[in-house]
């Protein structure tokens, strides 16, 4: 570490805050309100929540892409402490989502405790005070420790292309949707078909004049067991509240059922078997049949469902290229193939950097490195999904190698049992660092790739998103969610370096 970094200068000291947090939650997405709703059930009361938008939400705020929806039933991709039912259909669409993530937060007094449009620029641990040093747009922070609750799907993906910057015509990536151009006979060229474009597709098809649909690799689309719930339904399910707890041990089970056929790739070559005959049912033109069969197994790149996205497809108006965009031309977009077309707007269907937590530009470790400059050299890794070595006194939700399918809302919570569970125990012990071993991260990463080598994700005949420049699979659970939820009950404190506060170290708040 630096002698900079190791030692602020005087003026520096006066500059700064003279309150010290327990606890700074970074983000109030579904797992930043879900950790302070935590916090408060358990009484532990000094923390603080920042935002860097105007509202609650997270990816649910970001998306607002036509069709945008969640592709877990509602039923279980609700809080377990919140069940609602006013859910309008089996899966929820978008602007449901965000006014369920508002209504749960005002119903726990969480956004009282957020300071809105307040980014993090940089968050330094300070190895002199044991204190994260958090600077913001609004100031700067003490706290003991952090949860880094910023998600993996915050930062819009978009190709460096030849050419691109000649293009004049409208662009913008799914994530960013401008609401305000009108898409109505123009030319479209939709830039990839995974989960994003296989919702707006069918949206945006019976505007276009013509659209085109750059297909890198053929995605496993499987009808959607969707309906709609009408005001008796969700009446009945108000009055009868073990209908929506059993609805969500259903579909627990079910996804479940889903996991187990993931660690398992031979159970699954049946099943995609049966789905091939249903997309030949779906699909009458050869052609478009043979560009949109998959060639690798089913779950090895992230299962979608749709009803609407293959009649779009095979609209008089829609042409599916079975290629990437490689080139642009001013107005012209070719694909791979030398397929060349005159457009009005590009729109990204591409998706998210998800292979370096996004938060990781932001974070300095206690040797004053930068996590992302650490991970351009290796895969990022973490313990449980949550510890980084050499971070203390902080935890990361939904981090590295922890993604089952399952919930991200299930998931979230499963891992501030963990987390809670930790700063009780920082506070209760008068702990001043808590830091993963290095030997015991170490070991947990050898098993976890070790048995991700047999699961679908690695062995599926795919190249998917769970996979980095390394190919290292750095998203994944190998085993199943009970099994986590397992691990996740409670922290072991054996597992990390603790430094006790002593008498003349201790810092009053």
């Amino acid at each position: 570490m630096t002698a900079q970094a190791k030692k602020l200068d005087s003026a520096d000291r006066k500059a700064l805050p003279s309150h010290i947090y327990d606890s700074f939650i970074v983000g109030a997405g579904i797992s930043g309100i879900a950790a302070a709703i935590r916090l408060d059930q358990v009484g532990y009361a000094n923390y603080k929540i920042i935002e860097k938008a105007s509202r609650v939400g997270g990816t649910w705020r970001e998306n607002t892409y036509p069709g945008c929806g969640c592709d877990v039933p509602s039923a279980l991709y609700s809080y377990s402490f919140a069940p609602s039912a006013q859910w309008s259909h089996l899966f929820a669409r978008q602007p449901e989502i965000l006014n369920y993530l508002e209504d749960v937060s005002h119903k726990f007094n969480i956004n009282e405790k957020i300071e809105f449009e307040t980014e993090l620029n940089k968050a330094a641990w300070d190895n002199e005070r044991n204190l994260w040093v958090l600077d913001t747009n609004k100031g700067q922070f003490l706290s003991r420790t952090v949860v880094f609750a910023t998600g993996p799907i915050t930062e819009a993906q978009i190709p460096k292309l030849d050419g691109l910057d000649s293009f004049k015509g409208e662009m913008f990536h799914s994530a960013r949707w401008n609401h305000d151009y009108d898409l109505s006979g123009k030319r479209i060229a939709v830039i990839g078909t995974g989960a994003s474009a296989i919702q707006f597709v069918p949206q945006i098809q019976p505007l276009a004049k013509e659209l085109f649909v750059f297909q890198r690799t053929a995605p496993w689309v499987v009808p959607k067991p969707d309906m709609e719930l009408g005001d008796f339904s969700k009446s009945v399910i108000a009055k009868l509240p073990i209908i929506q707890s059993t609805w969500r041990k259903a579909v627990a089970q079910s996804l479940n059922a889903i996991n187990f056929g993931l660690r398992n790739p031979a159970v699954l070559k049946p099943v995609g078997e049966l789905f091939k005959q249903v997309l030949k049912s779906q699909v009458k033109d050869p052609e478009l049949l043979k560009a949109v069969i998959p060639d690798f197994t089913i779950g090895c790149k992230r299962l979608l469902f749709a009803n609407n996205y293959y009649p779009a497809l095979q609209a008089s108006n829609t042409k599916l290229i079975p290629h990437g965009l490689v080139k642009v031309e001013g107005n012209t977009v070719i694909a791979a193939n030398g397929e060349r077309h005159e457009v009005d707007v590009i729109i990204w269907g591409t998706g998210f950097e998800v292979s370096h937590p996004p938060i990781g530009r932001r974070v300095y470790n206690d040797k004053g490195e930068c996590l992302n400059d650490l991970w351009k050299q290796s895969s990022p890794e973490a313990y449980l999904g949550t510890n980084i070595e050499n971070v203390p006194n902080a935890f990361l939700v939904l981090g590295p190698n922890v993604l089952v399918y399952d919930s991200f809302i299930g998931l979230a919570e499963a891992q501030l049992d963990y987390i809670v569970d930790g700063l009780q125990k920082i506070k209760k012990h008068n702990i001043s660092k808590l830091t993963i071993k290095p030997q015991v991260i170490h070991a947990h990463n050898e098993r976890v790739q070790k048995h991700l080598k047999t699961t679908v994700f690695n062995a599926g005949g795919c190249k998917s998103y769970y996979l980095d420049a390394n190919g290292r699979n750095f998203a994944a659970w190998p085993w199943s969610l009970k099994k986590l939820r397992q691990r996740l009950k409670s922290l072991n404190i054996r597992d990390y370096d603790v430094t006790y506060q002593t008498t003349t170290n201790k810092i009053d708040a």
